[in-house]
């Protein structure tokens, strides 16, 4: 790791929680330059739902780029851009009966929420933005300012504004958070103002693997609507198979006015984003929004042949079974190991170890690695051990991560009460 440490900036972080030097991957495994095999329960936090190097895909990129395809065209038409914009109305848009237009923004996930949040405030000529407790949305300012982690909002350096929290669902116990929500909007002396747009994650992944209702959700939407405000889901790491359907809000029969993509929508680890957006807030003028690498044709042959995942439903189908596999075992783990204090939450293959012992979770994850799990820890304490294996993951593998995961849970409760006693042992 010299090298890294030598000339790499002090900002790196997972090389960091992965102490080992990767060459190669396939699927669900990743392999060091020593020729270890890793078990990937993290797939590039959410990047790698088909998995590392999925052959059809790399089979269609090598095609591609022997043909003499072009590969950067700012927004030029290109033959990729045509085939994956028809691609995505046949194969996603239209069997849902959704009538998007599709923006390409720059390629990266807090490109899609910049140029979404932009686009609100345009159609409504309003400037707040409504958020949520715990919320993650990128790393850009815009993006930072509906965010909830205070770590992340410290490094932008300058204050974010045009912001107001609310609390997500479940964040005031058994309270009905929208109660709290509507209260604010219809509450001239609240003092805060009628929002350009009300942002989300159904599922907030980094935020701790929070899961909002169904009805929630749908109430949500019908408050939006009601006033006028532009509701925008941020479907980035949740989105793309998942929780089970291609978009996670699609079992709470809603249809937000902007949707974000990116992550996972190339297919195979390449930059791609999308802004998604109902046609009559199609506003924008020529040239009003832009981005150099807003036309990565390699990520547009890519994300077209991933389509290809759900020409049916047996993906989703799979990944509900999966998760359900995974949501099982953690439960077991919880009950049968109490001293973790733990609450189990997910939907499909994002699953969560929420742990109430401080410090816990990252000494899990260090001991997994140990393993050859992969894992990460979510939340604003890193109090969540996240589930987030590669959607094709086989049985026998996800399997064998889980029982991974709970050597490493026995290892460090084993090594808590070493460091920590009893009396009854002392004595």
């Amino acid at each position: 790791m010299h090298t890294f440490e030598r000339l790499e900036s002090e900002v790196r972080s997972y090389c960091r929680s992965f102490p080992a030097v990767f060459a190669k991957a396939e699927g669900a495994t990743l392999i060091d330059e020593n020729g270890r095999r890793y078990i990937d329960f993290f797939a590039g936090a959410g990047v790698l739902n088909y998995g590392h190097d999925h052959p059809r895909l790399r089979e269609r990129l090598l095609a591609y780029l022997r043909s003499g395809g072009i590969v950067h065209g700012l927004d030029m038409a290109t033959t990729a851009k045509r085939a994956f914009l028809e691609g995505f109305e046949r194969v996603i848009l239209a069997p849902r009966e959704l009538s998007y237009k599709i923006q390409f923004p720059g390629p990266t996930g807090t490109n899609a929420v910049e140029a979404a949040l932009k686009l609100a405030r345009k159609v409504t000529g309003r400037q707040p933005i409504l958020s949520f407790t715990n919320a993650f949305h990128g790393m850009t300012l815009g993006a930072l300012a509906v965010t909830g982690n205070s770590f992340k909002r410290a490094g932008a350096g300058v204050p974010l504004t045009l912001s107001s929290p609310m609390p997500f669902a479940g964040y005031l116990g058994d309270q009905d958070t929208l109660d709290y929500l509507e209260r604010f909007l219809g509450d001239s002396g609240s003092g805060v103002d009628t929002p350009a747009a009300i942002i989300l994650e159904t599922v907030q992944a980094e935020g701790g693997v929070n899961v909002a209702s169904f009805e929630w959700l749908r109430r949500l939407a019908d408050i939006a609507h009601r006033n006028g405000i532009v509701l925008i889901v941020d479907d980035i790491q949740v989105g793309c198979g998942r929780t089970g359907p291609f978009f996670s809000f699609e079992p709470a029969g809603i249809q937000p006015d902007i949707v974000c993509l990116s992550k996972s929508l190339s297919g195979f680890g390449l930059p791609m984003a999308i802004v998604l957006l109902k046609p009559e807030i199609d506003v924008w003028q020529p040239g009003e929004h832009n981005g150099t690498f807003r036309g990565h044709n390699l990520a547009f042959v890519t994300a077209t042949e991933a389509l290809e995942f759900w020409k049916d439903d047996a993906l989703a189908k799979e990944t509900a079974r999966k998760g359900a596999v995974a949501r099982e075992r953690l439960l077991q783990i919880s009950r049968a190991h109490p001293a973790l204090n733990a609450e189990v939450r997910g939907r499909g293959l994002i699953q969560g170890l929420a742990i109430g012992t401080p410090g816990l979770a990252a000494e899990i994850v260090r001991r997994a690695f140990e393993r050859r799990l992969v894992i990460e820890t979510a939340g604003s304490e890193g109090d969540v051990v996240k589930v987030l294996p590669p959607l094709v993951i086989e049985d026998a593998l996800l399997e064998a991560g889980l029982d991974i995961l709970e050597e490493a849970i026995r290892s460090a409760l084993a090594g808590r009460r070493r460091v920590n006693p009893t009396r009854k042992a002392a004595a």
